[in-house]
């Protein structure tokens, strides 16, 4: 890469030694950026080819390689599974630059999700993007890879949430905070049977509903961002994904609830194995992202409501990441383009 211009600069990277806490948000930020830029530009690269476990397949090792550049003692708490069942970015597995001359790195917990919407970059549909989640070591629920039931909604509905209560009542508790009729509030629901009963109830008290085959990790950031026209996800998803939209949560200050779903013996061993006591718990966004310091950083692969996709050209690419931190209150879009050779006479091209 001969170079990077960028309409918003990123963090400064602050140089990290031995005789200095690390500011994980200061100073390992842009790090974190550059990770999912390279899981995002391998992905987008196989977008429309209608190979999904190829774009998956790509933006992993294109991420678990970016991971040995940065200067951390990387603990995967959320990440493509067991240790038995994915090659890299599997939990527990550690990531970042190898030690050197006793220089010790300092730890971090981390949830990646380096192709979020598998099928929407196979397809080439809206919405696909590249994650990870960060904070200082136990600041993210070592989650199952099971489903979650989820609500998610923006900063003015926070306490107003309830896993257990009728759909018409929470819908009912969003539109007294956003101070609207439930006929003006937009659900995003994931299109799947399990949720036909959940639909038929949003239905039946007048709010609209937006569906979506894939992606109710971008569908989560959403919402919390006005003016997006969408109000709140609800439904079954996956619990890594529910991590990770916690932890946007936590840097957005919006809400969440949500409920493992434990329904199999195995289920309920891995769980006791990982730790959580209480299978049942309706935890909130500071329950499964509890850390004091959190980064989330998210690069488009596809065009989609917040990010850009990436976009390739004769001398290099253009990505669109969202960075937000949760102490510094920064919620950061970059721009970036980077060239992959020396710009011809006419200059730098940024599409």
């Amino acid at each position: 890469m001969v170079g990077d211009t960028e309409q918003v600069a990123m963090l400064h990277t602050s140089a990290i030694s031995n005789d200095s806490e690390t500011n994980l948000e200061r100073d390992l930020s842009s790090h974190f950026v550059r990770v999912v830029e390279e899981a995002a530009v391998a992905s987008a690269r196989t977008m429309g080819i209608g190979d999904r476990k190829r774009s998956d397949q790509a933006a992993v090792q294109a991420m678990r390689q970016a991971f040995e550049t940065v200067p951390i003692n990387g603990n995967i708490v959320i990440g493509e599974g067991e240790r038995d069942e994915a090659p890299m970015l599997y939990i527990g597995e550690r990531v970042g630059m190898p030690s050197q001359n006793g220089r010790e790195f300092p730890g971090v917990d981390i949830a990646v999700d380096p192709l979020e919407g598998t099928n929407l970059c196979a397809t080439g549909a809206p919405n696909a993007i590249a994650v990870l989640a960060a904070s200082e070591p136990g600041g993210l629920l070592h989650a199952p890879d099971c489903y979650m039931e989820k609500i998610v909604a923006g900063p003015a509905c926070r306490g107003a949430l309830d896993l257990d209560a009728p759909v018409s009542q929470n819908l009912k508790s969003i539109a007294r905070r956003l101070d609207r009729d439930v006929k003006d509030l937009t659900v995003i629901v994931l299109d799947r049977p399990r949720h036909q009963q959940l639909i038929e109830d949003i239905r039946r008290e007048g709010a609209r509903i937006r569906l979506i085959g894939d992606g109710d990790l971008s569908a989560a950031i959403a919402v919390a961002v006005r003016g997006n026209g969408v109000h709140a996800v609800m439904g079954i998803g996956g619990a890594p994904e529910g991590v990770l939209a916690a932890a946007a949560m936590r840097c957005l200050h919006g809400e969440m609830v949500g409920r493992l779903v434990i329904d199999t013996p195995e289920l309920e061993e891995r769980v006791a194995r990982m730790g959580i006591k209480n299978p049942k718990r309706i935890y909130t966004a500071g329950d499964l992202a509890m850390g004091t310091h959190i980064v989330f950083a998210a690069c488009g692969v596809t065009d989609g409501a917040l990010l850009r996709g990436v976009r390739f050209f004769g001398e290099g690419y253009r990505t669109h990441t969202l960075l937000m931190t949760s102490s510094h209150n920064s919620v950061r879009f970059i721009d970036a383009v980077h060239m992959t050779r020396k710009p011809g006479p006419r200059g730098v091209r940024l599409y």
